[in-house]
């Protein structure tokens, strides 16, 4: 396994679609919901362990702690970074995530996940 404290990645996105809410009527505008932008960090994380991983492999996320620090309105091009911290036993991975817009910051916290054998997911 090529997974190696430091790798990181980064990817942008816009607020749209199922990534959107007006928290239930209450707001008169949509903007980026919190399921939405831990959404967004789990992926870049996900998609950045899976292209270092051997085949047969895949990971799974286990635990999230963010916080949802800045509204971002619909249409705003976010960029999210997920940046492996810590490699433990050769299948628990913690990354530092976050979500920015340009030099401000909308979420920022930690995710971990864990490596698993693709075949015991076989159905």
């Amino acid at each position: 396994m090529s997974l190696e404290p430091g790798l990181e990645r980064t990817d942008e996105f816009t607020v749209e679609d199922r990534l959107v809410t007006d928290v239930g009527g209450t707001l008169d505008t949509n903007v980026l919901s919190t399921p939405g932008m831990v959404a967004m960090m789990e992926r870049c994380a996900s998609v950045l362990s899976h292209e270092q991983l051997p085949d047969g492999k895949a990971t799974v996320g286990f635990e999230i702690c963010v916080k949802h620090v800045a509204a971002a309105a619909e249409g705003a091009r976010l960029t999210v970074r997920a940046r492996l911290r810590e490699v433990v036993d050769d299948r628990k991975l913690r990354f530092d995530v976050e979500v920015r817009d340009g030099g401000r910051t909308i979420g920022v916290g930690t995710h971990e996940r864990r490596v698993i054998d693709r075949a015991g997911f076989a159905g």
